[in-house]
This record gives structure tokens, C-alpha cells and sequence, in this order.
């Protein structure tokens, strides 16, 4: 019997474009480790969806005259888009803007409540006397009292992590109209993060697997002491305070979003007729993974799993494989300043599989990556088409031509033989223990090195200058490199599913990939071949000049 896998992959906020850190840092990694499990015969449920109730949503509402639903809706359809093209295959996409999830959170809220863990008192607020309002979180900028970052805005400061209040920034000064804010009072309801301190200390000390930077941050944070936070605020968008007396105040996004991973996988059980198979990956036997930058580890190391403390009978995460950040042509990120390759441009020009395998070959795991052009196209040509594509295209042409379209049958295997075949072999079993410990970087060399054999075997072997003096032992060596590249459609199905499925097809086989298994299979000898085609496509150095020319736009 195979494991049950939960991963709940971070909710992107509904107010712009995808870019390419988006995807290096979040959603990438949880769709190769879905598709793996997939494989290898688990039971995964893969969820997230569009946050469409940040202030982020309400800044570009405001910027825009338009409705903050509308706004969020017209992201929410480009995402699903994005993921489509891409191949992030999820097996439920949703948003924060559900009756089930508006229900959920109140539900939530009120079992916390109740339970003593949410309590009402009132707090210092920033309020801007020019727009007449107080100002959530992305409404505020100021200097971060603790690493005097500038420019810092929301609940979080972006250089150094640590969670904030805004009224706690330096030089505060509202990002609508730039007008010194005061500070007010104003009640609100706070979750009792303190009384969960030491249980959440002790249970951290044990997740020995997880990664370094994850469990160091979090550990250092625990051992600081944790204090409550605000979970309500003075906003008119978002999901109602379900208590009299609030009617214009809302359930602060951070404190509902992280419910979503928990209300989607009851929409996805609700959609599939069975209301109660969402408890198969909240309780019991399951290993629930969340997949996300690191600017999101304290609400998935701490908040979240002391959300499900307090309310009690769910599972607690067993990893969180948090990315670091993907910088871009040596720079950071900024989508103010229009620094960053915008995923739909990216899909409007260019295939999905090449920066899938990008990205993978230089994820961000352990520290920051950067992206640029020049590597993109270097990457492209000199690794996925000339040493994987190359060996892939010349041994299917040349078999195609010299034995009639078809898997050609092998004699007795020679050494040389035997060793490509142990090597794929040994490939599988590495990989497997990579990609299950979310070491994807490390898995996609691992494989690369293998395609790298193929070609210095086939080189050896030369049977386009055998076939004429051993037609059996030229039959052989192009066998066991066709069972070679084989095993390469699969180990590198998860991260390169679109040529990955091509090629299942060009080998002769029907159906899908992913319906086959995570193991070696030795080709059927005489099954019928597809005419070959190349399985990318050679990139134009000029390309590198003219992307990075675009970048900072306007």
C-alpha cells in the first residue's frame, strides 16, 4: 500500500501577474513532488488557490477604480491559465472568496474563541487623518525597527523576516497619499500565539528533516518568545468578523489564507462526491508537506500549526520545504520597478519544459539563485538540447531508418551494456531518495548525469559505423540505449512533463506517463516507433540581448 501525501502550495495574492520568482520559490517545487508521488503509486492531494482578500488586492483596486472582486477575478483566471500552460498540475485550484471558505474561517475563529485562544483587546493603529481611515498593513511604509530595512510594508519585514505591527515601523508614512499617519486605538481580536510557545518549541526540535534555513529561523524566533497578534482589522474587504459589534472590521488575511489549505481540500472532496475524503489527508496516516518562499516560514512553521493546535484533531505539518529567492539578471525582484520576467510573457514566446528544467537545475534551495537570459538560452542549447535532446533525437532517427520504425532486438549484452543499465538503475534509486527528501536541484543532476552516460556509451559504440559489419551487436547497442532514454522519459517526468509525455509517445508507447510507474521497464523489442521529431528547440543568442533589453520597462 502506497502513502497518502497532502501538499498545500502557497496562496498568491490576486493582484498581478505570476513572475519567475513565484514559481522558483513555490510552485514548481510542489508540482515535481506531486507528479513523483503520482508515480510511484502514492495518493496525493495537491491544493491551493488565489488569495483574493489581501490589502494587495485593495492598493491595485484603489489604483484602478475598480472593484477589489473584479481585480481579483481577472488574476485568479490568469493564474489558472498560467498553471495550465505551465503544467502545475493541481488537483484543486480555488480561492479565499468561496462560501465553504468564508464558513470555514468563521467557524475557525469561533472555535478558538471559545476554546480561550482568541480574545478581544484594543491596539495602537496607524490612521491616516488625510484619507480619513486606519491603514492596514500594504496601506503603510516605514523603516523596520529591527534591521532598519527601508520601504518595508505589510506584516512582515521583507529582508529580515520578522513578523511586525505597523505602528512599530520607523518614518511610517501612508503609500496612498504620503501623509504622516497618527496612532489610535482601535479593538480587535487577537490569537493567543504565547500559549503555544513551548509546545510549538518542543515540536520544532523534532523535525530534524527539515531545512536548514526553515528550521533555524523558526527555532530562533520560538526561543525569542512569541507574541500575540491582531487577527481582525479595519478594512471593508474580506470575511466578516463573525461577532456583533464588528461589522466593519475583517478576519486578517494571514490568520484565513492559511485555513484555505484546509477548506480547498473539502471543496476538492465536496467536487468529487465524497464529503468526507478530505479527513484521509488531515488525519491519521499522511505526511502534509507545504511548499513556499521563506518569506511565508513563520505562518507555516508557527501560526498555522498553532491555528491547529488550538482547534485540535488535525495533523500538524510534517515538512515545509521553504525556497529561498530567486534573483534576476543579478538583482532582486521588483515588480514596482517592472525588474522581473512576468510568467505569461514568458508562456506567450517560449515552451514550458525549458524553464521548468531552468528552474530546476537552479533552484533555490539552500540560498539565492539568480536568473538571467544568457544562462536561460546557455542552459537551453548546451544541456537540455544538446546533451539530452541530441541523444534522444539521434538514436530514435537512426533506429527509425536502419530497423524498419521499430524497437530493434538486442543479443547477449556486453559489459558496457550492463553498466548503462546498472547506472539507470542506480539513477532510479537516487533520485527516488532526492526528490522524497525535496532535494530537487540535486535529483535533476543526478539525472542529467545519466543522459550524459547514454551519449559516452553511444559514442563508444557508434552503431551508425557498425551496422554494416554487425548488424546484431548494432541492434544491441541501440536497444540498450532506447531503454536508457526510457528511463529517462520517466525520472524526468516530473520536472519536464510535456516532452517527457512527447517522448512516451515517439518511443510507441499510448496513454500517459504519468499512468505508468516510478521504475525501469524494459522496451517491448518490435513495438512500432513514431516518426521522430527533435524534443526542443534550439534557442538564438540574440534572444539573451533582447529579453534583457526589456527588462525595467515601463
Amino acid at each position: 500500500m502506497g502513502e497518502r501525501i497532502f501538499i498545500g502550495v502557497a496562496w498568491p495574492y490576486a493582484n498581478g501577474s505570476l513572475h519567475m520568482g513565484h514559481i522558483a520559490g513555490a510552485y514548481l517545487p510542489p508540482d515535481i513532488f506531486a507528479r513523483y508521488h503520482r508515480l510511484k503509486g502514492n495518493e496525493v492531494l495537491m491544493v491551493s488557490g488565489s488569495d483574493q482578500h489581501g490589502t494587495p488586492i485593495t492598493v491595485r483596486a484603489e489604483q484602478e477604480g475598480r472593484p477589489p472582486r473584479e481585480i481579483a477575478a481577472k488574476y485568479h483566471e490568469e493564474f489558472l491559465d498560467s498553471w495550465r500552460r505551465l503544467g502545475i498540475s493541481f488537483d484543486l485550484f480555488t480561492s479565499t472568496d468561496t462560501q465553504d471558505h468564508h464558513q470555514l474561517a468563521q467557524h475557525f475563529f469561533l472555535t478558538l474563541k471559545d476554546k480561550g485562544y482568541i480574545y478581544k483587546d484594543t491596539m495602537a493603529l496607524l490612521y491616516c487623518p488625510s484619507c480619513n481611515r486606519f491603514l492596514p498593513d500594504r496601506y503603510v511604509e516605514g523603516t523596520c525597527p529591527y534591521c532598519r530595512f527601508e520601504g518595508v510594508r505589510g506584516a512582515q519585514c521583507d529582508n529580515c523576516g520578522k513578523p511586525l505591527n505597523s505602528v512599530d515601523l520607523i518614518d511610517p508614512y501612508c503609500r496612498i497619499c504620503s501623509a504622516l499617519p497618527e496612532v489610535k486605538e482601535s479593538e480587535h481580536f487577537f490569537l493567543r500565539l504565547s500559549a503555544f510557545n513551548d509546545q510549538l518549541l518542543a515540536w520544532v526540535k523534532e523535525q530534524s528533516h527539515w531545512r536548514h534555513n526553515v528550521l533555524n529561523f523558526t527555532t530562533h524566533l520560538l526561543t525569542e518568545g512569541l507574541k500575540d497578534r491582531a487577527i481582525t482589522r479595519d478594512i471593508e474587504w474580506g470575511i466578516p468578523v463573525p461577532v456583533p459589534g464588528f461589522d466593519n472590521k475583517r478576519i486578517y488575511v494571514w490568520f484565513e489564507a492559511v485555513i484555505g489549505y484546509l477548506s480547498a481540500s473539502m471543496e476538492w472532496s465536496k467536487n468529487r462526491g465524497d464529503e468526507e475524503k478530505w479527513r484521509d489527508f488531515w488525519q491519521g496516516d499522511v505526511k502534509s508537506y507545504y511548499f513556499i518562499g521563506k518569506d511565508n516560514i513563520p505562518f507555516h512553521t508557527i501560526i498555522w500549526p498553532a491555528m491547529l493546535l488550538g482547534y485540535g484533531g488535525l495533523n500538524l505539518p510534517y515538512d515545509v520545504p521553504a525556497n529561498e529567492f530567486l534573483t534576476l539578471e543579478g538583482r532582486p525582484l521588483s515588480t514596482s520597478r517592472n525588474w522581473a520576467v512576468w510568467l505569461p510573457d514568458y508562456l506567450e514566446r517560449y515552451d514550458p519544459d525549458p524553464l521548468r528544467y531552468f528552474l530546476s537545475a537552479n533552484m533555490p534551495e539552500g540560498g539565492d539563485t539568480d536568473f538571467s537570459w544568457r544562462e536561460f538560452v546557455r542552459r537551453n542549447n548546451d544541456e537540455l538540447v544538446a546533451t539530452y535532446g541530441n541523444l534522444v533525437h539521434r538514436v530514435l532517427t537512426f533506429t527509425y531508418r536502419s530497423f524498419d520504425g521499430s524497437i530493434p532486438s538486442p543479443a547477449e549484452l556486453d559489459e558496457k551494456s550492463k553498466a548503462l543499465l546498472k547506472r539507470a538503475e542506480d539513477t532510479f534509486d537516487a533520485v527516488d531518495r532526492l526528490l522524497y527528501q525535496c532535494h530537487f536541484r540535486e535529483a535533476m543532476r543526478s539525472v542529467m548525469s545519466l543522459a550524459q552516460e547514454a551519449n559516452r556509451y553511444l559514442d563508444e559504440k557508434a552503431p551508425w559505423k557498425r551496422i554494416k559489419e554487425d548488424r546484431e551487436g548494432c541492434a544491441t547497442s541501440l536497444y540498450v540505449a532506447l531503454s536508457a532514454i526510457s528511463c529517462l522519459k520517466t525520472l524526468l517526468y516530473p520536472f519536464l512533463p510535456f516532452s517527457s509525455q512527447k517522448l512516451h509517445r515517439l518511443l510507441g508507447f499510448e496513454g500517459r506517463v504519468e499512468d505508468t510507474s516510478w521504475a525501469i521497464a524494459f522496451l517491448p523489442p518490435g513495438q512500432k516507433l513514431a516518426p521522430p521529431e527533435p524534443l526542443f528547440v534550439k534557442l538564438d543568442e540574440k534572444i539573451a540581448e533582447e529579453e534583457s533589453a526589456k527588462l525595467g520597462g515601463g
